[in-house]
């Protein structure tokens, strides 16, 4: 259950109506998921939430499939169930396979695992690592 009431279109003051209309044109879609209508309780988190979430998430060098499970990795990381099902939502339309999904959680598990032991380890930064393995 929301902490918040949910603005819904029809109660929606105006700044938050443009917002949605984005939301929705940029998307191609016809309804506006519940994480916005949570921030919409504050105009100026949702517009600038939005905005950043639009920038970020355009295409780029990365293609949108890639930025999406990113997302979901990131999302399984952090725990946060309603991003991990929205993001899988939208990397299936941008073409994820039941397989790649399968080899990311994979990926996502090794990763926690591993960086877990070498936090729990303390172990030291090789030189040859220094610097993302550029000269600094």
């Amino acid at each position: 259950m929301a902490t918040v009431n949910m603005v819904e279109y029809d109660a929606a003051i105006p700044a938050v109506r443009q917002v949605y209309d984005d939301i929705m044109t940029t998307r191609k879609t016809d309804w506006i998921n519940n994480f916005w209508k949570a921030l919409a309780v504050q105009p100026e988190l949702l517009q600038r939430t939005w905005h950043d979430v639009k920038s970020v998430m355009a295409p780029g060098v990365l293609d949108p499939l890639t930025k999406e499970m990113i997302y979901i990795a990131v999302s399984v990381t952090n725990g946060c169930r309603y991003c991990i099902n929205s993001h899988t939502a939208a990397a299936r339309t941008k073409g994820m396979t039941d397989e790649m999904l399968s080899e990311l959680m994979a990926v996502v598990g090794m990763a926690n695992h591993t960086n877990a032991l070498a936090d729990g380890f303390q172990v030291k930064v090789d030189e040859a690592f220094q610097h993302g393995g550029r000269e600094p």
